[in-house]
This record gives structure tokens, C-alpha cells and sequence, in this order.
């Protein structure tokens, strides 16, 4: 394997599983930069408003991003693990953008991701509305707080999808219900083992965990 996607929608613990398995493979590890997004605290405040340029602007920062760090070669380090993939952007946008900014979105979208490596697989971790909701507040980022169990929703089924549309990836689901990967080195360890051993055993958009 030399490029692996963690994905999950807000709250999910996708940079969490992303930095316990650089850490237990010595992989490199792209984090999505989100933090010094100047949309970001204004779209859950006003979505409206801010919908549009934050989406550009995510859209933009992505691509810059993992097209620059998958360049960039590292001999020290066994694969790539990244906590999002280039189509989060189209995924996201599809649940905040309608009408001629989400037709101008898409082509913008499109010429980039031609041009976008693809991951060996594909992980979702699959999380219940109300864990994101707990998870959320339990971090604290104060422009989250006001994130609603419909918004959550909408950007679950738009990944499902993204993913029933998709013939050229390979998917691993984990349901995340009864998991916990950050706690329990237990539980951490049948993840490890679904990523990189059952994967292998298992067709495309299988759910294991």
C-alpha cells in the first residue's frame, strides 16, 4: 500500500486513526489543514453567506496540499495516510452549494481532480449522528458548536453517494458504533487488522467493523 484515505464525517476521528497508524507504521501523514480557514467560523454562523467562498477556498487549499505532499518523496517512511481525500470537497459542496455556484463549483472541481492521485483504499468510518454530536463538543472548537444533527445527516448521505457512485475505488466501511480506536488499544488493533490484512480478503464496499 502506498496511499491510504481516512474519511468520516465531522467529528468521526479520522485525524485521530490517521496519526495512530502513521505512528504504529512510521507512514507519512497529511492532516487537512482547516484551522486558518478565515470562512470557516463565519459559514456555521451565517451558511448562507459564507457557503460559496469557503468551499473555493477548501477546494483550493486540498488540491495545493496533497498534490504538493505526495510529490514530495520521503524514503524514511513506509506509505502515505491521509485524514481526507480531494473529493471531500465535492462532497461537502454538494450538501451547501445548489444552483449556478454549485454548477461552477463542479467544473472547477472537475479540471482539478483529473489531475488528483488516487488512494490504494479508501476508509469510511461510519459514525452514529449523535457520537459526532458528543465528539463535537467534547473538543471544544467553539465556531463547531452551533453544527446541527441535520447538517451532520446531509453530509453522511452525501458520502454514501459519492461512494455508490464510484466504480474505481476501493472501500473499507467501519462502523464505528461499538469501536472505540482511540481508547482501546484492542480496538485499534481490529482496525489495523480490517485496514491491511482483511481488506485483501474482502471485494469493494464491504462493511467489516
Amino acid at each position: 500500500m502506498n496511499f491510504l484515505v481516512i474519511e468520516g464525517n465531522i467529528g468521526a476521528g479520522k485525524t485521530s486513526l490517521a496519526k495512530k497508524i502513521g505512528d504504529r507504521f512510521n507512514a507519512k501523514v497529511i492532516l487537512e489543514q482547516f484551522s486558518d480557514n478565515p470562512f470557516l467560523p463565519g459559514f456555521y454562523s451565517d451558511p448562507t453567506r459564507y457557503a460559496f467562498p469557503l468551499e473555493l477556498s477548501f477546494l483550493a487549499a486540498r488540491y495545493n496540499q496533497v498534490r504538493d505532499e505526495l510529490e514530495k518523496q520521503d524514503l524514511f517512511k513506509t506509505f502515505t495516510v491521509a485524514d481526507y481525500f480531494f473529493p471531500k470537497s465535492l462532497i461537502f459542496a454538494a450538501s451547501t452549494l445548489s444552483g449556478h455556484e454549485y454548477r461552477l463549483f463542479r467544473q472547477l472541481y472537475d479540471i482539478m481532480d483529473s489531475s488528483m492521485p488516487q488512494p490504494d483504499l479508501y476508509v469510511f468510518l461510519n459514525t452514529g449522528t449523535d457520537r459526532l454530536l458528543d465528539n463535537i463538543k467534547e473538543r471544544g472548537r467553539p465556531y463547531e458548536q452551533t453544527i446541527t444533527a441535520e447538517y451532520l445527516e446531509k453530509i453522511q448521505q452525501s458520502y454514501f453517494d459519492f461512494m455508490k457512485q464510484q466504480d474505481r475505488l476501493r472501500f473499507l466501511v467501519i462502523d464505528t458504533g461499538n469501536v472505540d480506536f482511540i481508547s482501546s488499544g484492542e480496538d485499534f488493533e481490529s482496525v489495523v487488522d480490517a485496514v491491511f490484512v482483511k481488506t485483501y480478503d474482502l471485494g469493494i464496499n464491504h462493511i467489516v467493523l
